[in-house]
């Protein structure tokens, strides 16, 4: 399948998903969200259940899976960085994700699309911080080399 072919075929499903979740439970569709209520099982009052939640997330890992044993992969990233490395990168994610309340699936796709000035500042904060990051990390990793 062309890059771009999947590439948009990827963003109806993903903006449809979004969609579907909105009205069937009057809520946008945040990743980070879900993986918390489903692991911390605060927000029982949403009107989301722990079904939907397993559904989602299940869906998201097979998708994802399916696609790259199926499909031959548009492009490959091989790192050389540590495990070490990647999981503390993993956690500043998460409490960056913490922080904003959110992640780019809530802020990027669902937020900003309903035009939340809230969604819209912490999705241009993400990007500087990402962009921020890795001229900073390439730097630092390029010297040390």
């Amino acid at each position: 399948m062309h890059f771009i072919n999947s590439g948009v075929i990827g963003g109806v499903l993903i903006g449809l998903a979004a969609l579907l979740y909105l009205l069937l439970y009057g809520r946008v569709l945040g990743v980070s969200g879900l993986i918390n209520q489903a692991v911390f099982n605060r927000k029982k009052d949403q009107g989301v259940n722990t079904l939907s939640i397993a559904m989602i997330l299940a869906g998201t890992l097979i998708g994802g899976t399916s696609y790259g044993v199926f499909f031959e992969p548009q492009f490959v990233m091989p790192s050389d960085r540590s495990p070490f490395l990647l999981i503390i990168a993993g956690l500043i994610v998460g409490i960056g994700t913490r922080m904003g309340n959110g992640c780019t699936s809530g802020h990027g796709v669902c937020g900003i699309s309903r035009g939340s000035l809230r969604s819209i500042v912490a999705t241009v904060t993400f990007m500087i911080s990402a962009i921020i990051t890795v001229y900073v990390t390439s730097r630092l990793f390029q010297l040390g080399a």
